[in-house]
């Protein structure tokens, strides 16, 4: 073959701008296009002028197609067999579309040129994230967790200066997010063998596969690797020599440098600069690969619908690692075994009390157990170390995985030793999961303060069946019933409010504290209007309004002998079951009676059990009826102007609690009014129901 030289923007991380302020869009704003150069030159055949490797090879303008045919050919393979591997993930995942982006800190969109006219021949979406010139560790960091949260996002491309790529920012990012190979677990893996789990970085790809389209076998041969250091040489150096070629490093200001290029059957020259190697310094049939850190202001744009180079085929590699993580993230949502490592249980004989049993197992940390069942860190909100919210989005996430078994436990008259639903429910998923490595997990519900410290005791179990960390299970947990005590008082406090108000002030008053004017102008709220859509009226401007409408719209008028509403509390205090509000003299004779139930036992804890979704909850809590007018019309949270309130209260109770159990299983926690909502097992006696199940599952 020809002493040819390939010139091309590498992909060592250079600087780029961004406008702060501004996420990433097919182009961001304020990013100037320009094109990413490439050219292609055959060495000149006259003697060097000198024998420093500092001095530049006087280079020719024509180009040899045959070099450009081969550097082409890579191109059309590596396009080709991504957008199959991109159509294969659509038919399966229609809504998928694999997304990388460019992180960058300057103004330049010479990248995000390159890797747009690739993505545009494959079907991938790039977008560009600009950062300020002079941005900080900090910034980077911040960037880079949001994309790490983004599940749009498949993979980061950082082109940043050298001085940015810190430690702690290569290691910010995930790493399979990491398409370039550069961070440190994707380079301990590549130096490993193992790549099933990490990237190669696509300018080492690119590399190879052109010393592989070499006319002559370059198996046994040896490549010299001039300059250059961190993971692009790293990677190169690893997958040469596992190509059965020998792999020689050095310097351009080392003396032996010209004496190994003369012996070299292949030269790949890393962050050259404006250094070249002497044409005459290299073998005839030599191959030298150039890879410039900067692209020069006069090289002509190469079109790359008719020739193309190691950039465009360094994106091409880039866009088709970002294809493969996209692939391995739909993998990981698919339905698996869990990779659960189960805690040991060590009993002891006489069996301590619960509470020591609990204490004397240390539980794993709640991100490391959500992580081994697949939960994404996105749709985790820890609560400490041993609990934590799921987030909703994970049913969106897996609405197109299969159903499960469903058992339900109803009443069970505990056993002489204790063993009601709890335990036996914590029991059978102990041994569904540690046992017999069957996916499973119990549905509990969040025990109330008024039993717990009352004859009934807390619900986490007994014996080497609990859930722990037992007093944190059965004590506030993460806060869910407080939150429904806040929300049910709420609405009393609404009420009372609302009849003091009207029994003492006119029409307009009224309608001047429902509807202030703000800076002049005043309307209606979201809530107003729908009560003034339901009293018939389609106003829409306050101002509108006869006073007949306005007497209708700020008037409930409740009779105090109907209102079904009671305050709540999460204790069994007898003496508040009947009491008498409005007795002090602000009050002014608004004197009823009502009284307190238990928390668990209000309405709002029987619609966050039905509830399944936000947006249901609040529109079940908009419909609860707190009494009755004097009319006979019934009277709900809605008229009171107080459901976004209470979907406000409520929007972290709907979450289920994820905690586990003496031997690591999952337990799933919620507040629910009945005494359990959808737990395993379906038999009362443990080993016969553990008989039955291990049979029929």
């Amino acid at each position: 073959m020809k002493l040819a030289t390939i010139r091309s923007a590498c992909v060592s991380i250079r600087a780029c701008t961004s406008r702060p302020g501004s996420r990433f869009g097919g182009m961001a704003q304020g990013c100037l296009p320009t094109n990413n150069r490439l050219t292609l030159r055959t060495a000149s055949t006259a003697p060097s002028s000198g024998t420093s490797p500092t001095l530049t090879a006087n280079f020719g303008k024509q180009h040899k197609e045959d070099d450009w045919s081969k550097c082409n050919r890579s191109m059309g393979e590596v396009v080709q067999n991504t957008k199959e591997a991109i159509a294969t993930l659509q038919r399966r995942n229609p809504e998928i579309q694999p997304l990388l982006v460019i992180l960058q800190a300057g103004e330049d969109d010479s990248m995000l040129e390159v890797n747009k006219k690739t993505a545009g021949k494959i079907g991938l979406n790039v977008s560009q994230i600009c950062l300020a010139k002079n941005c900080s560790e900090d910034e980077i960091v911040e960037e880079l967790l949001k994309l790490n949260d983004d599940p749009r996002v498949h993979g980061v491309f950082l082109h940043l200066p050298p001085t940015s790529l810190t430690s702690r920012v290569l290691n910010t990012l995930k790493p399979e997010k990491d398409v370039d190979g550069i961070s440190d677990l994707n380079i301990g893996r590549l130096v490993r063998g193992d790549v099933s789990k990490g990237f190669i970085p696509p300018i080492a790809s690119a590399v190879l596969d052109l010393l592989g389209k070499h006319d002559a076998a370059l198996k046994g041969k040896s490549v010299l690797l001039v300059g250059g250091h961190g993971p692009l040489r790293m990677a190169l150096q690893c997958l040469i020599e596992r190509s059965g070629m020998t792999v020689q490093t050095n310097h351009w200001n080392s003396k032996s440098l010209k004496t190994q290029v003369m012996q070299a059957d292949a030269v790949v020259m890393l962050s050259a600069g404006n250094v070249d190697i002497p044409p005459s310094w290299a073998r005839p049939e030599a191959v030298i690969i150039h890879c410039e850190p900067a692209l020069k202001p006069d090289d002509d744009i190469i079109d790359l619908s008719s020739r193309s180079g190691l950039g465009y085929l360094t994106a091409a590699y880039r866009a088709q690692n970002v294809v493969h993580s996209c692939s391995r993230w739909i993998q990981e949502q698919q339905y698996r075994p869990w990779r659960l490592h189960n805690l040991k249980l060590q009993p002891l004989n006489p069996v301590p009390n619960d509470i020591e049993i609990s204490r004397a197992q240390t539980p794993k940390p709640v991100d490391r157990l959500a992580e081994e069942i697949g939960l994404l860190p996105e749709e985790l909100e820890a609560y400490g170390r041993n609990k934590a919210k799921v987030r909703l989005s994970l049913l969106d996430r897996l609405h197109s995985q299969p159903d499960g078994k469903y058992v339900l436990v109803a009443g069970i008259t505990p056993t002489p030793l204790g063993e009601g639903k709890s335990t036996v429910t914590i029991g059978l998923v102990q041994a569904l999961s540690a046992h017999l490595k069957l996916n499973s997990f119990a549905c509990l519900r969040q025990p109330s303060q008024g039993p717990t410290f009352g004859v009934k005791g807390g619900a986490a179990g007994g014996g080497y069946a609990q859930v722990i960390p037992m007093e944190e299970f059965n004590l506030h947990l993460t806060g869910d019933i407080h939150a429904i005590t806040a929300a049910n008082n709420l609405v009393a406090a609404a009420i009372d409010a609302r009849m003091l108000h009207e029994a003492t002030q006119s029409d307009k008053a009224l309608f001047n504290r429902l509807v202030p004017s703000v800076n002049g102008v005043r309307k209606f709220s979201p809530i107003q209007i729908s009560r003034l859509q339901r009293l018939g009226i389609s106003k829409t401007d306050p101002a509108s309004l006869t006073p007949q409408e306005v007497s209708s719209f700020v008037r409930l008028d409740l009779d105090p002998s109907k209102i079904t509403w009671h305050r709540v509390v999460d204790t069994n205090d007898r003496f508040l079951r009947k009491i008498t509000v409005g007795q002090a003299s602000t009050e002014k004779g608004q004197i009823r009676e009502t009284g307190f139930d238990i928390a668990v036992a209000s309405e709002i804890m029987a619609i966050l059990a039905l509830a399944d979704s936000l947006m249901d909850m609040k529109n079940r809590l908009a419909r609860m009826v707190v009494g009755t007018s004097r009319s006979g019309e019934p009277i709900t949270a809605e008229d009171l102007g107080v459901s976004g309130a209470l979907a406000v209260l409520m929007k972290d109770a709907i979450k289920p609690t994820l905690m586990q159990t003496l031997e690591d299983e999952l337990t799933m926690v919620r507040p629910v009014q009945i005494d359990s909502c959808f737990e395993y097992p379906l038999h009362p006696d443990f080993y016969a129901a553990y008989s039955f199940l291990s049979e029929g599952l």
